[in-house]
């Protein structure tokens, strides 16, 4: 008979938050293939576990799996895990799964945090209809794209994104999907857990103000008719105040970054309706 496939959640952060059968299940199985051996090995020492580890990440996963295929014809019974969170949902999981089924061996999920899932909940937008989208591209033409792609999704949308392109995905969200209802969640569970909730505009603010650290989920309210971009005459019109800021000494550059930042919008926004003014 083939083996077990486990797919096993861990926290997100806390260490608390992880169920009773994740844990029998580590401490049962005949090994455990994670993204990284001492990330892994710190929590199976926390509950005194011991048991036999190997790396499973995308760099060796189409190799990897192949392996542990043989050990479940074998009859073996494995555990995936991945550094936080539930396998599979952009960590590597899909090729074990994939062949797992192929061979006719038994998958089962150990169920537990998910990030995304924390975040949108804690948000205070609709839940009834979600659209998780993953990582925002790193490349700006290609975010662009993504953009572009989910704004007309009449869904609740949500992302993950990295400290070092925070700044730049919400200034492309507020250019393409408007001034919507928004949330950013970071270090879920964890000691400096922060929720960030607003319309995209004063969360742009307020992240171009600090220097934001840790894992980020990003939720979008879905487009509807109140949904609209920035009336940016309230505060009088952009080559106006630019005008304003050239004649207090400002620098061209360093002016047009100081718009962006006082009317919530991308500075590519910036130079686009200064050109249409």
């Amino acid at each position: 008979m083939t083996g077990t496939l486990y797919l096993v959640a861990t926290p997100i952060g806390n260490l608390q938050d992880i169920t009773f059968r994740a844990l029998e299940t580590l401490k049962t199985v005949d090994l455990i293939a994670c993204e990284d051996t001492r990330h892994t090995q710190k929590l199976l020492n926390h509950y005194a576990i011991k048991n036999r580890l190997i790396s499973y990440h995308e760099h060796n996963e189409m190799t990897r799996a192949e392996e542990l295929a043989e050990y479940l014809r074998q009859g073996k019974s494995i555990a995936i895990v991945s550094d936080a969170g539930t396998p599979a949902i952009c960590d590597p999981s899909f090729r074990i799964v994939e062949k797992a089924n192929q061979i006719g061996a038994k998958v089962v999920s150990i169920p537990g945090a998910v990030a995304f899932v924390n975040g949108l909940i804690v948000s205070g937008l609709p839940t009834d209809s979600v659209f998780f989208g993953g990582f925002l591209p790193s490349k700006k033409s290609e975010r662009i794209k993504r953009l572009e792609e989910v704004k007309e999704i009449p869904a609740t949308l949500v992302f993950y994104e990295t400290p070092h392109r925070i700044e730049k995905s919400l200034a492309d969200a507020l250019e393409i999907l408007g001034n919507r209802k928004a949330a950013l969640a970071r270090e879920l569970t964890k000691r400096h857990e922060e929720i960030i909730r607003g319309d995209l505009a004063e969360i742009f603010s307020y992240v171009s103000g600090n220097q934001i650290k840790g894992e980020i989920v990003l939720i979008f309210d879905r487009k509807s008719n109140e949904s609209k971009r920035l009336d940016v005459n309230k505060a009088g019109t952009l080559k106006s105040r630019l005008t304003e800021l050239e004649s207090e000494g400002s620098e061209r550059k360093a002016a047009l970054k100081k718009l962006a930042k006082e009317f919530g919008l991308s500075r590519s926004e910036v130079y686009r309706r200064l050109l249409i003014e």
